[in-house]
């Protein structure tokens, strides 16, 4: 077992390390809160983490395996999944609206704790996209990323809406779709009854698209 995980980690990319790190980070803050204050609020907290990764790793699979993405039968499909989970990746941000629900831990505290998971969330998100979007605008030749980028944002921000206030999940999609197709159809053909949807939606698509650049453009500056 140990020469397994010693193995495993091995192959692990520098960034993929640090990311591990980071995540270890947030784990072990909840694990002190909850000794500390006896108190299960924030115990979803890795869960959302757990499936903010889930993009990065459908990025990371058909990046080690070149010959999927030549099959469309395969490509497609793992590119629907992707759609459907990524907005997990950014949706983790909302999280800081539990912000101040307690009293028992210090408030610096906790928000270091709901940034980090936040950060934790963000990290993937914005490398599984860098990933999927050189995949994507390399195997369709688009001479634009914008093409590829602002759809993709105004969708996540579309499925942080819906998990957020309509209370969707990406697997919904398969086990509720009447209701999630239905809910979505309504705000578009209705966009002024829910002004506050698409406001939200408009702003999150900006700043996540602000997000997205400014770190990919800081690391090729860095670079």
């Amino acid at each position: 077992m140990e020469k397994w995980i010693n193995t495993s980690y091995q192959r692990l990319t520098e960034l993929e390390k640090i990311m591990l790190l980071s995540a270890a980070f947030s784990i072990v803050l909840l694990l002190i809160r909850i000794i500390v204050t006896g108190e299960w609020l924030f115990a979803f907290l890795p869960w959302n983490m757990l499936l903010a990764y889930i993009p990065y790793w459908i990025t990371r699979w058909l990046t080690f395996h070149p010959d999927r993405m030549e099959k469309k039968r395969l490509f497609i499909p793992a590119l629907i999944l992707w759609i459907l989970f990524v907005p997990n990746s950014f949706y983790i941000i909302t999280d800081l609206f539990h912000f101040n629900e307690t009293a028992d831990a210090p408030r610096w505290f906790d928000l270091t704790l709901l940034f980090s998971f936040a950060w934790n969330g963000i990290l993937p998100g914005v490398v599984s996209v860098y990933k999927m979007e050189s995949i994507v605008v390399d195997g369709l030749r688009l001479h634009n990323r914008i093409y590829f980028l602002l759809p993709i944002m105004w969708l996540i921000a579309l499925g942080i809406y819906i998990g957020r206030y309509l209370r969707y999940n990406s697997w919904d999609i398969i086990t509720d779709p009447f209701s999630l197709i239905g809910d979505i159809t309504w705000m578009v053909i209705h966009p002024l009854r829910h002004g506050y949807a698409w406001g939200m939606i408009a702003c999150f698509g900006v700043f996540m698209t602000i997000i997205y650049i400014s770190i990919r453009r800081l690391s090729a500056a860095i670079r």
